[in-house]
């Protein structure tokens, strides 16, 4: 049997802004975003310099990235065995950095 890694390192339980919104067409996938919606976390796969946490609207579509400070803890974490569900807390409009714009909730789980 495969021993569940321990609870992450930080916080189990966090919000966060997504990073990288604005690259290709990411804005328009927020757009389509509502508080509440079920988001899809993966983490970049093991040797990967400077690992992310991409975060992927229902059906695939790539919205950006969770922040590094973040990333570096919860990427090995991940692949280590824990799991994470994330929903849309706040999505802003245009007017907001777009480093700000979309707000996510982040419930960590082995």
């Amino acid at each position: 049997m495969i021993e569940p890694p321990p609870y992450p390192p930080h916080n189990d339980h966090f919000r966060t802004a997504v990073h990288g919104t604005v690259f290709g067409q990411r804005t328009e996938v927020v757009h389509r975003l509502h508080a509440g919606d079920r988001l899809i976390l993966v983490p970049d796969p093991p040797g990967t310099d400077d690992p992310w946490v991409w975060v992927h609207a229902p059906g695939g579509d790539v919205i950006g990235h969770l922040p590094p400070d973040i990333s570096r803890w919860l990427v090995p974490w991940m692949l280590e065995g824990g799991r994470c569900s994330a929903y849309v807390d706040r999505v802003h409009g245009d007017e907001v950095e777009s480093w700000r714009r979309l707000v996510i909730e982040v419930k960590c789980r082995v």
